[in-house]
């Protein structure tokens, strides 16, 4: 908050007091006995009320006879210049007046989406402005705008409530909090909530049309990630390499209120710890040798979107306590506010930016281990979406490999002349699905690559494949283990029992738990002899219940 110096004296400056608020029929028809009478029939025909007028001053005039603002934003969707002009000239203030086109006052994704980009303007108009508080007035407009206003106040951009009520203003305290109150309880705390965020597949949800696969694993990230996406919390994604997380932050963002806004990613293991500090924040001219012109960085050019900071706990030490700052939102600022300095500079610079962040390192265990800071930990882990390894995913992943097969076939086609698009064979989808993909999508494409060169005809045969994965064929988790050394310290049987146990598990997982069929991949005559070395090896299938 700014501090003015007065004498020997602190004064500490006042906070910036900012109105929103719709303009509703009460509000107009309330001047009405101050008009003449071609204006009453034009203010009629505008709201569409053959009423002669209303008794009171309207939810907006009487909150601001009672209530101090500094800055009045009043949201119009009657388009009608003459009508505003008196209204305006009637409230005895200069309100700034938004004109929208509203088709559907009743229309909640209308409605959000106009009333997301008016408060952002709002909001935005402040950065030089130390802090302020926003106050949205609930009475004017629909109750579908008092709702959308509720919503958006007590997540993006927190925010005073106000309601009038016969002739008497008062603020309006919704005692809970979306985000941390109301958001975990749906996704963590019964089997129900699970139930519904994987109801429905990836191409059936909004922005998330990219993520191939159908799986309970996949739909219940996805679930998760759709819920989060519209609030302005950060994201942690976590999982091994490969499994898609850059894919998954874009989508996340395609699916918020950020869509169309820049997004802006940033790989924090592939920058020296002498440079992500200017990649990040931008630089001065002449902050340093080679600096000839200033720069903006990262969180910068993504005002308005989203930052994804990929192979996050690879970020050094000293560079986390400074993204710590940033990540810190200044006191009465909406939580997506960061503020910060250009390497080399003193001015603060302020930007609307939405953290996602991604690491296949356990970061619990990197925290213990003093590599990494657990109040970072805690401001990036807002809502934490762990993505799944192909092997947990086996249904999808012929698709995958379809749709990866099919990229290939149109980038060689652009530059190859009569070139033959390749196809799978039987042989081939069977080896596909079966591997278990330590790599995950990543291993799956290059190895996909290599076999469409290699392969002579148009299909692609199980040698082609095998030769790609050659060099990983012991490191799948259902893979038979490597020979072990004879001699001391060998056993036979432990070695047996390993992979006893490793197939057992493989083939409960591929049967989704059925016993049945899991005693036919596995060559078993029935169930029974599957059941029993299940007990005899303490083996629960994770699904069972």
């Amino acid at each position: 908050m700014d501090i003015k110096l007065i004498g020997e004296n602190l004064i500490q400056a006042p906070m910036k007091k900012i109105l929103v608020s719709w303009i509703g029929h009460t509000d107009l028809l309330a001047m009405i006995p101050t008009l003449s009478e071609s204006q009453v029939e034009r203010v009629r025909t505008i709201v569409l009320d053959k009423a002669h007028g209303r008794a009171g001053l309207g939810p907006i005039k009487t909150l601001l006879q009672q209530e101090h603002f500094d800055e009045v934003c009043l949201i119009d969707n009657y388009a009608a210049k003459d009508v505003l002009q008196w209204y305006s000239q009637w409230l005895g203030c200069k309100p700034h007046i938004i004109t929208v086109a509203v088709n559907n006052p009743a229309d909640y994704e209308e409605v959000f989406r106009i009333s997301d980009s008016v408060l952002a303007e709002v909001c935005s108009r402040q950065k030089k402005s130390k802090e302020f508080s926003l106050s949205l007035l609930l009475t004017s407009g629909t109750p579908t705008m008092a709702a959308v206003f509720v919503l958006l106040g007590k997540t993006k951009y927190p925010a005073f409530f106000w309601q009038t009520h016969l002739g008497m203003a008062t603020e309006t305290r919704i005692p809970y909090d979306l985000t941390s109150d109301l958001l975990p309880d749906l996704l963590h705390n019964s089997d129900s909530a699970f139930h519904h965020l994987s109801a429905l597949s990836p191409q059936e949800i909004q922005g998330f049309e990219n993520i191939i696969g159908d799986s309970p694993a996949i739909r219940l990230a996805v679930g998760r990630a759709r819920l989060v996406a519209i609030r302005d919390v950060s994201v942690l994604l976590t999982g091994e390499s490969g499994t898609g997380k850059e894919l998954f932050a874009h989508a996340i963002h395609a699916a918020s209120c950020r869509k169309g806004k820049p997004f802006k990613a940033v790989n924090c293991a592939a920058f020296p710890d002498s440079l992500i500090e200017g990649e990040l924040f931008g630089y001065e001219k002449g902050a340093f040798t080679g600096a000839d012109q200033p720069r903006d960085g990262l969180f910068k050019q993504a005002d308005g979107g989203t930052l994804f900071l990929d192979e996050i706990g690879e970020c050094p030490l000293p560079q986390q306590a400074k993204l710590l700052r940033v990540l810190q939102p200044p006191h009465g600022t909406p939580p997506s506010c960061r503020e910060f300095e250009r390497i080399g500079g003193k001015e603060k610079i302020r930007s609307d930016v939405r953290i996602i962040a991604a690491t296949n390192r356990d970061l619990a265990k990197e925290v213990a281990e003093g590599r990494f800071r657990e109040d970072l930990y805690y401001r990036l882990a807002s809502f934490l979406i762990k993505l799944p390894p192909l092997r947990e995913r086996r249904s999808d992943i012929i698709p995958i490999a379809e749709s990866i097969l099919q990229r290939i076939n149109e980038d060689f086609g652009d530059v190859e002349q009569g070139y033959e698009p390749k196809n799978l064979s039987v042989s081939a989808k069977k080896f596909v699905r079966s591997f278990d993909w330590p790599g995950n999508v990543r291993q799956l494409s290059n190895v996909l690559l290599q076999a469409a060169i290699l392969s002579q005809g148009v299909s692609i045969g199980k040698a082609e494949l095998e030769e790609g994965v050659s060099g990983t064929l012991n490191f799948g988790s259902a893979a038979i283990p490597p020979l072990l050394p004879l001699g001391e310290g060998f056993s036979l049987d432990a070695y047996l029992k390993t992979i006893r146990e490793r197939y057992l598990r493989e083939a409960m997982k591929e049967a989704n738990g059925v016993k049945a069929e899991a005693a036919r991949l596995l060559g078993y005559q029935n169930a029974e002899t599957l059941r029993r070395q299940l007990e005899t090896h303490e083996i629960r299938w994770e699904g069972e219940k």
